[in-house]
């Protein structure tokens, strides 16, 4: 008996129906409610709606990786998908720091910000606020955009007198280590996510975080200190203000590394999927129709 399986956005949704006429297996990871993304038209958002209200009717199993979104599927679909987070592994720090020197920038004297570059990711609202800051530290965002927008001018057009910030494109491997390693502060500024694995690296490499208070980042459970409200301008400068000159604890970087390594663990996480797969392949062929 085959599968079929998609873990894309939710508009692979579409297919489901059609994957159970052929005789298939189905099982479904719901990553988040990509129709409250601002880039996409209302006929794309439709789409995207009628793929998770698809998915969560008629697939034989769903995933939701967080319980934000096992929420939504609860109300909308009358289903309870079973919760896997998705993991990141626990990173071996690195030892060097030529790509910062590249960017003109010193280890532990820089905040750090690694997002695409979209305006659900707020990164403008990051950068007014860095902007007002009496600082001589540096904004490093890491982050890139599919194609040129309105947004990518604004956010040219806001850091283009201002030295102090530093978009450094796409980056990835090493690159992106000695950035995670070396940061004194990371910022995730989002309006939305469906599970924040920027935010869990940075937390796997100890780093002392400050992110919106949206439903997605309140589920890591972190001290209320490291919330900020979401989009406000003035309590994100304070809290990057105080976090500046409070860094982190060993014992907080203890916590966040063994929170890592319980909750978001590549191996816990495969054995569950695998538990999902079996109990769908266990289905009788005209289950959830």
């Amino acid at each position: 008996m085959q599968t079929f399986s998609t873990s894309m956005p939710i508009g692979q949704g579409l297919m489901v129906p059609l994957a159970r006429l052929l005789g298939l297996r189905v099982v479904v990871t719901h990553h988040g409610p990509d129709y409250n993304r601002g880039k996409w038209s209302k006929i794309a958002k439709a789409g995207l709606w009628l793929g998770e209200w698809l998915s969560g009717k008629y697939a034989h199993e769903v995933i939701a990786i967080s319980k934000i979104i096992q929420d939504i599927l609860k109300k909308r679909c009358n289903r309870i998908p079973e919760i896997i987070y998705n993991g990141v592994f626990l990173p071996e720090k690195s030892q060097h720091s030529d790509f910062l020197k590249s960017l003109d920038i010193e280890p532990g004297r820089y905040i750090l910000a690694v997002s695409r570059i979209e305006p659900e990711k707020g990164l403008d609202v990051l950068i007014d606020a860095f902007s007002q800051l009496k600082t001589d530290q540096k904004l490093v965002i890491a982050g890139y955009s599919h194609y040129k927008t309105d947004y990518n001018a604004q956010l040219q057009k806001k850091i283009s007198n201002n030295s102090r910030i530093i978009l450094s494109g796409f980056v990835t491997g090493e690159p992106l280590a000695q950035l995670f390693t070396h940061a004194g502060l990371f910022v995730l500024p989002s309006f939305h996510e469906g599970l924040p694995i920027a935010l869990l690296e940075a937390m796997s490499y100890g780093l002392s975080v400050l992110v919106s208070d949206i439903p997605a980042n309140l589920e890591v459970g972190l001290a209320r200190e490291r919330y900020f409200k979401c989009g406000d301008m003035d309590d994100l400068k304070g809290k990057i203000d105080y976090h500046l000159a409070n860094p982190i604890s060993p014992d907080e970087k203890s916590i966040f590394r063994s929170r890592i390594e319980e909750t978001y663990n590549w191996k816990k996480i495969a054995a569950q999927t695998i538990k999902v797969y079996e109990k769908a392949l266990a289905q009788r062929a005209g289950s959830h129709l």
